[in-house]
């Protein structure tokens, strides 16, 4: 098309003074010092979309159940079958998001309940852990609504998620790849820990929710239009 090459595409694309949309807690630029950089926190704008019927039933007819979900991440055929048998090993009940995975129940059993899209900002504050793959915006969600997090990262940024999740002390680091019974019981077994659980309701109050708004008021003070 006759444009100049492009030697150095972080720099083309994050240009002199890249914004960082990621909460501070949770994933700190790591040079406070550096001036170009802006951290608005993450961009995450409030969900009013009540939950369904059947999930409202479901989770006032028990003790809080442990969500599995892996978003827009492809699985095994069989995880759901071994994510309801973690849960049911260690008394808990389960909530299953389908996702692109198609996740699927194994039986019919009352226990647990398969889900699609839904208001995560209100089902994570009432359930006892998520179990994710460690997508940006689950992690914040999760971390929002202080429920303790096991992740079970598969590629990119998804390992870095893991790891904060791990160093804050609000969840179980999952090693990468597709779970066995017993390691997704151990991680499960240790996030469920009441302090794993305290610890994550602390940092939830850390978490910022302004985040977007932040940056619009950044980006309107840029241009000269007022508050």
């Amino acid at each position: 098309m006759g444009l100049p090459p492009v030697s150095d595409a972080r720099s083309y694309v994050f240009t002199d003074r890249p914004w960082l949309a990621a909460d501070p807690t949770l994933a700190p630029w790591p040079d406070p010092s550096d001036q170009a950089m802006f951290q608005t926190g993450a961009w995450i704008l409030p969900d009013e979309r009540p939950l369904s019927p059947e999930l409202e039933t479901f989770l006032e007819t028990g003790e809080p159940p442990v969500y599995f979900g892996f978003g827009s991440m492809r699985a095994p055929q069989d995880l759901s079958q071994m994510m309801i048998q973690t849960a049911r090993a260690l008394g808990r009940r389960a909530i299953v998001s389908r996702g692109w995975a198609e996740l699927s129940l194994a039986d019919n059993e009352p226990d647990c309940l398969a889900i699609g899209e839904v208001n995560v900002q209100a089902l994570f504050k009432r359930v006892a852990a998520v179990v994710h793959h460690g997508g940006a915006g689950t992690t914040t969600i999760a971390a929002l609504a202080g429920a303790p997090q096991v992740v079970i990262p598969q590629i990119y940024d998804q390992h870095y998620w893991a790891q904060r999740i791990h160093h804050l002390g609000i969840g179980t680091a999952h090693a990468p790849g597709a779970p066995t019974t017993d390691s997704l019981r151990g991680a499960l077994e240790h996030t469920l820990h009441p302090d794993v659980a305290g610890r994550a309701q602390s940092i939830a109050t850390a978490v910022r929710r302004d985040g977007a708004q932040s940056a619009a008021q950044r980006l309107m003070t840029a241009v000269g239009v007022g508050n």
